[in-house]
């Protein structure tokens, strides 16, 4: 356990840190996150443990660029010395926490695009979202240079995305996603559960359940995608979800829309409780 985390806020600081390391011969892990850490952040740094690193570094950075003009930056939990202690807990190694002059400095022109992935889904819905994870994210891998960066499964698009990035830009670093954490009912945690009352919390937790009747639905019957769907869609308004923005059964790999489920696929959902939007997804 590491009981007095180290924070560093500069590109230099974080180089010099894991250059120390690399010089010792030992591999070096990359957790990217936006802070408000759960027990679900928390996986991802145990995860890195498992799949070989010596040593996990840990980014807090709420991105301004992936959000659009209509969403929860300014409210965005921020909890940096909370975050800090509860990485202490698990045995992380680094706090990067830098600013956004750090990350963005004066004159800052450049746009990472991944196309394809990023034109379904919440694409279209959150217009440049996945550009800014995508810029975001090159920069911390480049940063930091590690050797592997685990992800959590329940932003499979995003997942998808930085995937396909780093194979395309050839960066040298193994991108791993772990298993989605949920609670004793089965909602994926998120940093954004915090923002529902009781009632919504009750009504939130049935969106992983109807994901799993419609995956083991196409499990036992691939060609019923569509029925599917809309039996789905019609539990989730029973449900009491104020706005449902998909429900939508696609190819693993590529996130096209599936009639029949001939292939490795995934249930993916986003809807809304409040203000408040949620996104889940199953193996099927």
């Amino acid at each position: 356990m590491t009981e007095n985390l180290t924070t560093i806020r500069t590109v230099a600081d974080l180089r010099a840190r894991v250059a120390t390391w690399r010089a010792a011969g030992e591999k070096v892990g990359l957790v990217p996150t936006m802070g408000a850490l759960h027990e679900g952040h928390l996986s991802l740094v145990q995860a890195a443990r498992r799949r070989g690193a010596d040593h996990v570094v840990v980014s807090v950075f709420v991105n301004p660029t992936q959000f659009g003009p209509n969403e929860d930056f300014s409210k965005y939990p921020r909890q940096e010395a909370s975050d800090a202690a509860k990485l202490a807990s698990v045995g992380a190694d680094l706090l990067y926490a830098p600013d956004v002059g750090e990350m963005y400095p004066d004159g800052f022109s450049t746009t990472v695009h991944v196309a394809g992935l990023t034109e379904g889904l919440c694409g279209p819905l959150r217009p440049g979202h996945f550009d800014g994870v995508a810029t975001v994210v090159s920069k911390l891998l480049l940063q930091c240079l590690p050797d592997v960066a685990v992800f959590g499964q329940k932003d499979y698009q995003q997942l998808q995305v930085i995937r396909r990035m780093v194979r395309d830009l050839d960066i040298p670093v193994m991108i791993e996603g772990a298993e989605t954490v949920r609670d004793e009912a089965g909602l994926a945690l998120s940093s954004r559960n915090a923002y529902l009352t009781p009632d919504q919390l009750t009504i939130a937790r049935q969106l992983n359940t109807v994901l799993f009747d419609v995956a083991a639905d196409v499990a036992a019957e691939p060609t019923r995608c569509r029925s599917a769907i809309e039996w789905g869609l019609e539990r989730l308004r029973a449900a009491g979800f104020d706005r449902i923005d998909y429900l939508a059964i696609c190819d693993a790999a590529s996130l096209e829309p599936l009639e029949i489920a001939d292939r490795p696929a995934r249930v993916l959902a986003a809807a809304f409780l409040g203000r408040t939007r949620l996104i889940d997804n199953i193996a099927v």
